[in-house]
């Protein structure tokens, strides 16, 4: 399977809610990186699209599927619904990727946090998402909901 195919079906399966068909994609020794989530390795970062794929279904769609060599790139556009109060979210995010063993070893997810956390976090967001203190915040809190989702998995 070319890095290309790789891609693609690692966003069919994200589009399709099917967080194993995407992890499969990945490397024993992957690393995962976003605003959001900050670094995840290995284990971790599978159990994230596992556990953003048990909640509540997001539209996905994906683009500009790209690849040179060890390298490939897309971009993705999620629309959900986020938190408590059910805040409308439309995340565009550029995805870059490393390959090795015909398997994603490195991926980096980029979007505008300040936009998201608007979006997101309503007045919070809009007054301190563009600061180092809420993505602080932010990453502090998805690292506590990564934790207690592995923990109920055991």
């Amino acid at each position: 399977m070319s890095n290309k195919e790789i891609i693609q079906q690692f966003y069919q399966s994200f589009k399709d809610g099917n967080a194993t068909g995407m992890t499969e994609c990945y490397h024993d020794k992957i690393t995962f990186e976003d605003p959001a989530f900050g670094v995840l390795h290995g284990e971790d970062a599978k159990d994230m699209w596992h556990m953003l794929l048990s909640g509540e279904k997001a539209i996905i769609e994906f683009s500009n599927i790209e690849e040179s060599g060890s390298t490939g790139a897309a971009n993705w556009r999620a629309e959900y619904n986020f938190g408590p109060q059910k805040r409308k979210v439309i995340n565009e995010v550029s995805a870059n990727f490393e390959f090795k063993d015909g398997k994603i070893i490195n991926h980096k997810d980029e979007f505008n946090m300040w936009k998201w956390s608007r979006q997101a976090l309503g007045l919070p967001g809009l007054l301190l998402g563009w600061s180092l203190f809420m993505k602080s915040a932010i990453q502090k809190k998805t690292k506590g909901l990564l934790d207690d989702y592995q923990a109920k998995q055991k």
